[in-house]
C-alpha cells in the first residue's frame, strides 16, 4: 500500500465515489493501471490548529493501518477527509465506520457496474450515456 502525494491524485480521487461518516469521508477511485492500492489523508484548516490536524492525521493513518487489506479494492485510490469530531470519537467505532465505507463503495461499484450507472462527483448518479436518470 502506497501513499498519495500529488495534488493532481487528490483531485482525481474526489471525482469519485464516497461515503460519509461523522469522524471522516473516505473518496475511492479505480485506476487503469495494475499499481498498488494508494491512500491519502486530508484535514482542512478548517478543523482546527496544526497540532490538532496532525492528530486527526494519525489517527486516520492508524485506522488504515488495522485495517484489513482485503477490504480494499486492488489498483484503486482512497482518500480520507477528516473531520473535527476524529479527535473525541472512539477508536473502536472510528474502525468499524470504514470498514463500513469499504462496504459502501464495494456495493457502489457493483451498482454502477450491473447496471450501466456510474457515481459522478458527490454521489450523483448518471447514467453511462451523461444523462441523469428519470425516477420510475
Amino acid at each position: 500500500m502506497d501513499r498519495l502525494r500529488q495534488r493532481a491524485d487528490f483531485l482525481a480521487v474526489a471525482n469519485g465515489a464516497r461515503a460519509n461518516f461523522s469522524a471522516f469521508t473516505v473518496q475511492s477511485r479505480g485506476r487503469d493501471d495494475q499499481g498498488p492500492i494508494r491512500v491519502g489523508f486530508t484535514v482542512t484548516k478548517k478543523n482546527g490548529t496544526a497540532t490538532e490536524r496532525n492528530r486527526i492525521r494519525r489517527r486516520l493513518r492508524e485506522l488504515v493501518k488495522r485495517l484489513e487489506v482485503i477490504s480494499m479494492r486492488p489498483h484503486h485510490d482512497y482518500v480520507l477527509v477528516g473531520r473535527r469530531d476524529a479527535l473525541t470519537r472512539d477508536f473502536a467505532a472510528m474502525l468499524e465506520d470504514l470498514r463500513s465505507a469499504m462496504r459502501r463503495l464495494d456495493q457502489a461499484k457493483a451498482f454502477s457496474s450491473e447496471s450501466g450507472y456510474r457515481f459522478a462527483s458527490r454521489n450523483r448518479v448518471q447514467k453511462e450515456s451523461g444523462a441523469t436518470p428519470q425516477p420510475e
